[in-house]
């Protein structure tokens, strides 16, 4: 038998050899289960698993799934699926028959995240549960595509949460001018938030950037890169789309405060990260400068689209913007910023009675 009785602990072990379904013979041996039964459900587990059954747990399915994606997604990609899956999906399904969740058990999973309620009483944003819901569809699309589940039930359970937030924050020119006032006296700080809220990058754009990215004489950026600290290690990769690799345009203003910055920074070399810091040095500079401007708080991410704003107001096309976020289509722009356009009809209206007269 594959499941006997560990003399030496007197504890039950597992001994098997299976055929995954490439062929491959696997032997496999677990010890240490306190009853016949642990031992016989783990052997179940291994079994459906290693002949991709559609009746493996769904934890058992997320590392099939996480192996095969690990192969073609960015590193910071992977390590954010991975902490979503692991904190917000596996604990509710983690021992669920993949084959046996039916859209009942996705909506009580819903529910459990949308009664959710912090130390502070605040419950998810809507936007976040559209994110954690979107990766349980694409876990179960997966499970279709490739294992011939016959239906995501996702789908007959329908959505969470909100793809857009119903309020989009921003910082108008004027609260800009308060708030960089407030971090002028850290240098880098200075030069930080007047590059993130002058080109419209992402943070992770910005803390990838060399000197040798910014080209003075032609008043250029060039984004090609990405930051990430991931478990303790520094790692710099592709941008997050293909349009993501753009050059974009400085002010007299910005050039003029980037050398200033470079001027300070004793033994920077041309491939050195610019700006070394992580994503929490600038949320905490974030915070001390609207606790000392009074300016009220956005997320760094708010810059971007406090850049977008500022672009709107001065009238630039939705292409225009759209290339220099680098979005991959201009409906993204359009999406995104279309309220911020002034409505135009009452113009058009009058034009035409001058046509018509």
């Amino acid at each position: 038998m594959s499941v006997s009785k560990d003399k030496k602990t007197d504890k039950w072990m597992v001994q098997i050899r299976v055929k995954d379904w490439t062929g491959k013979v696997i032997h496999k041996k677990k010890r240490g289960f306190d009853t016949k039964r642990e031992a016989q459900q783990w052997e179940r587990d291994f079994i459906n698993q290693a002949n991709s059954s559609l009746g493996m747990s769904f934890k058992d399915f997320i590392e099939i799934y996480m192996k095969d994606i690990e192969q073609r997604l960015k590193s910071s990609t992977v390590a954010s699926k991975h902490w979503m899956i692991d904190l917000k999906i596996t604990p509710f399904f983690g021992k669920m028959p993949l084959n046996e969740i039916k859209a009942t058990d996705v909506r009580r999973w819903q529910n459990s995240l949308t009664s959710y309620r912090d130390e502070k009483g605040e419950p998810y944003s809507p936007t976040y549960l559209k994110v954690i819901n979107n990766q349980l569809v694409a876990i179960f699309n997966y499970a279709v595509k490739y294992y011939g589940l016959k239906e995501n039930p996702c789908h007959k359970a329908e959505g969470m949460g909100k793809k857009k937030a119903d309020e989009m924050l921003f910082w108008t020119k004027d609260e800009f001018s308060t708030f960089i006032e407030a971090v002028k006296d850290k240098p880098a700080s200075y030069a930080i938030f007047m590059t993130l809220y002058y080109t419209g990058m992402r943070e992770g754009e910005l803390l990838a950037l060399t000197s040798a990215d910014i080209d003075f004489e032609k008043s250029t950026v060039t984004i090609n890169k990405s930051y990430q600290r991931m478990n303790g290690n520094d790692i710099v990769s592709t941008p997050k789309t293909p349009r993501s690799n753009r050059m974009i345009t400085i002010p007299q203003g910005l050039k003029d405060c980037l050398k200033d910055y470079i001027a300070q920074c004793y033994g920077l070399k041309p491939d050195d990260r610019l700006f070394p810091y992580t994503k929490h040095y600038l949320t905490h500079e974030m915070e001390r400068g609207c606790k000392h401007s009074g300016v009220k708080k956005i997320r760094i991410h708010d810059i971007r689209h406090s850049h977008a704003s500022l672009l709107v107001e001065m009238g630039f096309s939705p292409l225009l913007i759209a290339e220099r976020l680098g979005h991959e289509r201009v409906q993204t722009t359009m999406e995104t910023y279309s309220h911020l356009y002034p409505n135009k009809q009452t113009e058009v209206a009058n034009r035409l009675d001058s046509v018509m007269s």
